[in-house]
């Protein structure tokens, strides 16, 4: 077991690690929306990051979720099954995250489209 200063240095240490991290994060948008440069961000950073990896996972879920229930709100029916995976993502994205504005455009619309329209998702005509 620890000494109790060693247990508050590494604490102190792994908190102090995930706050610079953060702090680095791309911005979101002006209106509070995930930035397709953070979503640039999470994609580059999950592969080596395990924080990464998990805040894009719960996000990319949540985007799934948001799909679904646009489609069940929409009454559309889909051609195919809705799925999402990092280069799906990344080919959403790709359009904005070359301007300079990227941290400017919110990504779960382009990420919600792009899902709608591979599954060919059309509204039903009731």
């Amino acid at each position: 077991m620890l000494p109790r200063l060693a247990r508050y240095a590494l604490v102190f240490s792994v908190s102090f690690t995930q706050t610079v991290a953060l702090a680095q994060a791309a911005p979101s948008t002006s209106r509070g929306q995930i930035s397709v440069a953070q979503v640039i961000q999470m994609l580059d950073k999950a592969p080596a990051d395990r924080v990464a990896e998990q805040v894009l996972t719960a996000y990319l879920a949540g985007v799934g979720e948001a799909a679904g229930i646009a489609v069940d709100i929409g009454r559309a029916s889909c051609a195919r099954t809705l799925n999402l995976t990092a280069d799906h993502v990344r080919q959403a994205v790709s359009v904005a995250a070359g301007k300079p504005d990227a941290a400017e455009v919110a990504a779960t619309p382009l990420i919600v489209r792009d899902m709608l329209e591979r599954a060919r998702c059309k509204r039903s005509a009731t």
